[in-house]
C-alpha cells in the first residue's frame, strides 16, 4: 500500500487524508495542518492594527485556498509528506 500512496496526486493524498481526519472527528490533523500553510504563518504575523484588516482578510482567502489543494507553492513537498505520514499511521 506504500507505493500506492507514493504514487497518488498531491491534490488525492489531501482528499483520502482529509476524508480519513472526517470520518474520525480527527479536529487535530485539520489544525495542525493549518499550522504548516504559508497563509497562516502570514496571518500570525499581522500585528492587528486597522490598517491590516485588508491584509487578513486575503490572508483568509490564500488560507482556505491552500486547505483545498490550489496554490501549494514551496509548501507542496512538506504537505504533501504531512497527508502521506497520516495516512500511513
Amino acid at each position: 500500500m506504500t507505493q500506492d500512496l507514493d504514487d497518488l496526486t498531491t491534490d488525492e493524498l489531501r482528499r483520502r487524508a482529509f476524508d480519513k481526519a472526517q470520518s474520525g472527528h480527527d479536529l487535530h490533523f485539520f489544525w495542525d495542518l493549518t499550522k504548516h500553510l504559508r497563509a497562516s504563518r502570514a496571518l500570525a504575523a499581522e500585528d492587528g492594527s486597522g490598517g491590516g484588516i485588508t491584509g487578513s482578510l486575503a490572508e483568509l482567502v490564500e488560507l482556505a485556498r491552500e486547505l483545498m489543494g490550489k496554490g501549494l507553492g514551496d509548501d507542496e513537498p512538506l504537505l504533501r509528506a504531512r497527508f502521506l505520514d497520516y495516512l500511513r499511521a
